[in-house]
């Protein structure tokens, strides 16, 4: 089996070039999440702890962290994976059990475990884990009924299970969409039927007006985004508010890096959910189309990256991860400037946190290692 020092030993030698687009394009979008974290977070840090860099500080932490475990998995071989992936399902799943049993409860979310100072979602984390495992499960389809509906029933109950325990039990419906979202392109490139699609699409939403119309905050948040004219003596669409005040002071170029007005404790969470209302301000048009611009090209790396997989598993992996990634950031983007009502969804690889930074970073670690793999191959067919 591979050792530590070889799994962090970089084989870069050979690799093709959509791995080094992956990986360039990754190390980019993390650059600027750190930049912007550094700016978003110093009014609210500098309040907190007298130390202005150290929301910052804490990031950069998780940045090595996750680009670590994103240079060991990438070096990974896919038996690797494909012999862990299962544990892999079930080690996450627990752990989003035991925050459901014994975790700490934020702004009406009960999706983090407590290690002291430290906090880790595992809705984060699980989100990988069915991609792996459900991944393994769906390339073993034959095209025969009689040996699908077995695995299929497999993969629905795993999905129907997590996205319960993180959308219904944690309360954490925006993780919960993310995991459908992902989950439905994991089934569609795995050939489902088309009457299961819809059939999943009508009890999806179904589940959603159920978890919005059951829950008196949820029903306030989605009348406050179908009306945003309308009276707000709660204050529900404040963030919405100041969000939109920050995207429309950038202008075309911006107010330049770190002179936002709006971070000044005027946006609740402005360097985690909201983060991208301050990249407009401080940058600009410019700047925020570039942010779109190169989860577009995240996006277009990885379904050609996909195209290119003979291996159903492995095609199968990097179709998730694409999902995941790509699906999350325009969700949060499309929540600041109003497109989708407040659904407490980080931008990936951009937005403070350590969960959600280094679980996508071992995401894109899994998209290089198939890249990886498929380069090796090749060079040892020539």
């Amino acid at each position: 089996m591979t050792n530590i020092k070889e799994m962090l030993q970089p084989k870069l030698h050979a690799q093709s070039r959509q791995f080094f687009s992956l990986l360039a394009l990754t190390l980019a979008t993390v650059a600027i999440g750190l930049t912007m974290v550094a700016s978003a977070s110093a009014v609210d840090a500098f309040k907190e702890t007298s130390n202005a860099a150290a929301i910052f500080l804490k990031q950069g932490g998780y940045a090595l962290i996750g680009l670590t475990f994103m240079l060991i998995i990438s070096n990974l071989s896919m038996d690797i994976m494909r012999r862990f992936a299962m544990l892999g399902l079930f080690v996450t799943m627990g752990a989003q059990a035991a925050t459901v049993l014994i975790g700490q409860e934020i702004n009406g979310n009960r999706n983090w475990l407590s290690f002291g100072a430290f906090g880790v979602q595992p809705s984060e984390f699980l989100k990988l884990g069915l991609i792996v495992a459900l991944s393994l499960q769906l390339s073993q389809l034959t095209g025969y009924p009689e040996d699908d509906d077995p695995i299929w029933r497999r993969v629905w109950l795993f999905s129907a299970v997590s996205v319960g325990m993180v959308a219904v039990l944690s309360k954490d419906m925006g993780s919960g969409i993310i995991m459908v979202v992902l989950l439905l392109g994991l089934y569609l490139i795995a050939g489902i039927k088309t009457s299961h699609i819809m059939t999943i699409i009508i009890a999806g939403l179904a589940a959603a007006v159920f978890l919005v119309t059951s829950s008196a905050s949820r029903r306030v948040r989605f009348d406050a985004w179908l009306n945003p004219e309308a009276a707000d003596p709660m204050g529900v669409n404040w963030q919405f508010e100041k969000g939109t005040w920050a995207l429309a002071s950038g202008g075309i170029f911006g107010t330049g890096l770190g002179r936002s007005k709006l971070k000044w404790s005027w946006i609740p969470e402005v360097e985690n959910d909201f983060i991208f209302a301050i990249i407009g301000e401080e940058l600009g048009l410019i700047g925020a189309l570039l942010v779109v611009a190169l989860f577009l090209a995240l996006g277009l790396v990885m379904f050609n990256i996909a195209r290119l997989q003979t291996d159903p598993f492995n095609r199968n992996l990097v179709v998730g991860v694409m999902f995941w990634i790509v699906i999350q950031a325009f969700i949060n983007m499309g929540v600041v400037v109003g497109l989708f009502p407040v659904l407490g969804v980080t931008l990936p690889l951009i937005s403070a946190g350590g969960s959600s930074l280094i679980a996508s970073l071992m995401a894109i670690g899994v998209v290089l290692a198939v890249e990886r793999d498929r380069a090796a191959n090749l060079g040892r067919r020539r």
